[in-house]
């Protein structure tokens, strides 16, 4: 019997590591630069990041879309850094759509703020609107596993 193994990007050098599923409880590090894989933090993503951890990344990655013009964002900002800090084998990452538009473009993104939920590179779920980090929470529990 196999043991199920699962991709995960670096935040730290962007390389794609490859670990077995029941190791993910265990705060696995980056075979390349070593630092932590899961960091319940939130990530700031880049135009050549964006699309490595969304197509590369087998673990449920939350991207939420937010501009520093928008004020509703600026408010969730401390929510969605709360939410990751509770969720620590999911992936928390942030794209500034006002600085990266055409990756915003690609996902597309209607308004601000927008979480966007992808687990092997498919898109699985959406959540448009300001919300509370319990609101994020529960919103991420509930998508299907």
């Amino acid at each position: 019997m196999s043991e199920q193994s699962l991709h995960i990007v670096c935040n730290n050098c962007q390389a794609t590591n490859r670990l077995p599923a029941e190791r993910l409880a265990a705060n696995p590090n980056c075979g390349k630069c070593g630092e932590a894989l899961l960091t319940a933090s939130v990530h700031e993503l880049t135009t050549q990041s964006t699309n490595k951890v969304i197509q590369k990344n087998d673990v449920l990655t939350i991207v939420d879309f937010w501009a520093s013009w928008c004020q509703p964002c600026l408010m969730m900002a401390p929510h969605f850094k709360t939410a990751a800090s509770q969720l620590p084998q999911v992936v928390l990452a942030k794209l500034q759509t006002d600085k990266y538009e055409q990756a915003a473009a690609h996902y597309n993104i209607r308004s601000l703020p927008t979480m966007v939920a992808f687990r092997g590179g498919k898109e699985i779920a959406r959540q448009s609107g300001a919300l509370s980090s319990g609101q994020i929470v529960q919103w991420i529990q509930s998508l299907p596993s």
